[in-house]
């Protein structure tokens, strides 16, 4: 059971202003290749899952830019985390 939703939103830093949008797209097939359930939205992609595998899977996100060549990598992460169960659709089924 998913006790835990973790969005994220990662800029890499780019060498001579690269366009970014290619390897936020690498760092999104990290989330996908790990087979957790995610949603992208235009300004973050949402996981839910284990919050220790969430959690990993942000730090490969992260190893993923550095590989590419990016310097460095600013991330913005919101976690929610209830050990009870956590879904996206449960927060949002009013929504839907």
């Amino acid at each position: 059971m998913a006790d835990a939703l973790v969005s994220i939103q990662i800029i890499p830093r780019t060498r001579n202003e690269k366009d970014t949008y290619s390897l936020v797209d690498e760092a999104i097939q990290v989330i996908a290749d790990s087979k957790v359930k995610y949603e992208v939205h235009p300004l973050e992609t949402t996981m839910e899952g284990d919050l220790r595998e969430l959690l990993d899977i942000v730090y490969r996100m992260h190893r993923k830019m550095i590989e590419k060549g990016c310097p460095s990598v600013l991330s913005e992460v919101k976690i929610f985390y209830k050990p009870g169960g956590a879904s996206m659709d449960e927060l949002t089924a009013k929504y839907r």
